[in-house]
C-alpha cells in the first residue's frame, strides 16, 4: 500500500473511527488511570492520620496495585484480541472508579487492599487495551503511537495532581478518592465505548524495522527463544532503572543536596523537589520522542544508544552527582533514557510477533516490569553493603549489557527469526496452492 492509498483509508475513516481519533482516545483513558498510581502518594500521609495504620502497611496496598496491575495484562491483552478492546476498558473503567470508591470506605487494611486489587485490574486493563490497540493501529509507526499513549499515563497525573491536593486539603481524602473515582470511572467508560478494533495494516510496516508477516498467538510467541531474549532485556533495563530511580530521594539526603535551594528557569525549589519535577518530565517526553525515533532508525540501533546512554548518566552521577547542578541534570538523563522502554518494547514484540494478537503479546512482555520491581530492594542491599556507588556501578552496568546485547545479540537473532517465519510462510502458502 503506498502513501497515497494509506491517506485515502485514513480518509474514508470519519470520526472517532479514524485511527488518529482512536488513538487520542486511548491516550485520553490512560490519562484518566493514571492517578491510581501516579496520585496514590497524595493520600498515604491522609490515610495514616486517620487510622494510624503505618505508612509501611498502607503502602502495602501501592504494591498489590501494581503487581496486579501488571502481571494480569497478559489475561487482559488475550481478552482484547478476542473481543476487542471496548468491553475490556469498560470493564476497567468500572473496576478503575470502584477501587477508588471502596478506598474512601476503607476501615481496615483488608478492605483497603481489596480495593488496591480492584484499582489494579482496571488499570491493566485500561493501559494494555490502550497500548495495544496503538500498535495495530499503526504498524508503521508503532514507537510513536506507544510511545504517546504511554506518554499520556504520566501527563494524566501531572493535569489533575493539583485539583487532588486541593480537595485532600478542604474536603478530606474519603471525598477526594469518591470524586475522582467516580469522574475517572465515567469519563473512562464513554470514551471506551467509542474504541473499535483496529483495520488490519499489514502492508503498512515501518521501513525502518524488520517485521514479520505471520501473527504468533500467546501461547506461539512463548515458545520462541527470541522472545525470553526481549524478557530477560526487558528486566534487565526495567531493573537497572528502577534501582536507581526509586531511591533517587534518599541519595540526595545522602549526599547532603536534598532540600538545598536551587534555581531553574525562574523558579527556586528545594533540590529534590526541582529534580523529581524535571525527571517526570522527561520520562514523560521520551516516550514518544524515543519511540518516534526507533520508527526513523530501528529499535535495536535506538535501544543500543539509549541503554548505554543510561548507564553512562548513572556512573555521571554517581562521580559528579555531590555538584547540584550535575546531580539534576544526570538524574533527568538517567529517566530521559530510561522511560522509553515502555514505547520501544511494546514496538519490537509486534514488528516480531504481528499485530492480531499484539495486545496480549505486549501484555505478556510488559510483565517484565513487575518482574524487575522485584529487583528494586536489591539496591538497598547493596547500599548496605557498599555504598551508593555499589548500587549505581551494578545498575550501570546491566544497562550497558542490556544496550550492547541489544546490537549483537537481538538484532540477528531477530532477522533470522523474522526471515525463517517468512520462508515458512512461502512454504505453507505452496502446500495450499492446488497441482
Amino acid at each position: 500500500m503506498n502513501s497515497n492509498q494509506m491517506s485515502a483509508q485514513d480518509a474514508s475513516a470519519i470520526g472517532y473511527k479514524n485511527r488518529w481519533a482512536q488513538l487520542f482516545i486511548g491516550i485520553i483513558c490512560v490519562a484518566l488511570v493514571a492517578n491510581l498510581q501516579y496520585g496514590w502518594t497524595l493520600f498515604v500521609t491522609p490515610i495514616d492520620n486517620a487510622h494510624h495504620w503505618g505508612k509501611a502497611a498502607i503502602q502495602v496496598a501501592f504494591s498489590i496495585f501494581v503487581l496486579t496491575e501488571t502481571w494480569l495484562i497478559p489475561i487482559e491483552g488475550f481478552l482484547v484480541d478476542k473481543f476487542g478492546p471496548r468491553p475490556v476498558v469498560s470493564a476497567g473503567a468500572i473496576c478503575a472508579g470502584l477501587g477508588w470508591v471502596l478506598n474512601s470506605y476503607a476501615t481496615s487494611l483488608p478492605m483497603l487492599y481489596f480495593a488496591a486489587f480492584i484499582s489494579g485490574v482496571g488499570a491493566g486493563c485500561v493501559y494494555g487495551t490502550c497500548v495495544g490497540n496503538a500498535l495495530k493501529w499503526f504498524p508503521d509507526r508503532r514507537g510513536l503511537a506507544a510511545g504517546l499513549t504511554a506518554g499520556g499515563f504520566g501527563a494524566g497525573a501531572a493535569v489533575t495532581v493539583i485539583p487532588i491536593a486541593n480537595m485532600i486539603k478542604s474536603s478530606g481524602y474519603e471525598q477526594t478518592f469518591l470524586t475522582f473515582g467516580i469522574i475517572q470511572g465515567v469519563g473512562i467508560f464513554i470514551l471506551g465505548m467509542l474504541l473499535i478494533r483496529p483495520v488490519a495494516r499489514k502492508s503498512m510496516a515501518c521501513k525502518a524495522n524488520a517485521s514479520t508477516k505471520i501473527d504468533y498467538s500467546t501461547k506461539q510467541m512463548l515458545k520462541t527463544p527470541i522472545f525470553w531474549v526481549l524478557y530477560i532485556m526487558f528486566v534487565m533495563v526495567a531493573a537497572g532503572g528502577l534501582m536507581a530511580t526509586a531511591q533517587i530521594g534518599p541519595i540526595a539526603k545522602d549526599f547532603g543536596l536534598a532540600s538545598l535551594p536551587i534555581t531553574l528557569f525562574g523558579a527556586t525549589l528545594p533540590l529534590l523537589t526541582m529534580t523529581l519535577s524535571i525527571d517526570n518530565l522527561a520520562n514523560g517526553f521520551t516516550r514518544p520522542l524515543c519511540g518516534f525515533i526507533s520508527d526513523k532508525i530501528g529499535r535495536e540501533n535506538s535501544m543500543f544508544i539509549l541503554f548505554i546512554g543510561e548507564g553512562l548518566a548513572l556512573l555521571g552521577l554517581m562521580k559528579y552527582g555531590h555538584d547540584p547542578i550535575a546531580f539534576v541534570t544526570f538524574a533527568a538523563l538517567v529517566f530521559l533514557c530510561w522511560g522509553e522502554i515502555f514505547s520501544i518494547f511494546p514496538a519490537i514484540c509486534a514488528d516480531t510477533f504481528g499485530s492480531k494478537f499484539a495486545a496480549g503479546n505486549s501484555g505478556t512482555l510488559y510483565s517484565a516490569k513487575g518482574t524487575a520491581a522485584l529487583l528494586v530492594p536489591l539496591a538497598s542491599v547493596l547500599s548496605a553493603s557498599g555504598g551508593w556507588n555499589l548500587v549505581f556501578i551494578v545498575a550501570s552496568v546491566i544497562t550497558i549489557v542490556a544496550g550492547i546485547s541489544a546490537k549483537l545479540i537481538l538484532a540477528p537473532m531477530r532477522k533470522r527469526f523474522i526471515a525463517n517465519s517468512a520462508a515458512a510462510s512461502v512454504d505453507t502458502n505452496a502446500k495450499r496452492v492446488p497441482a
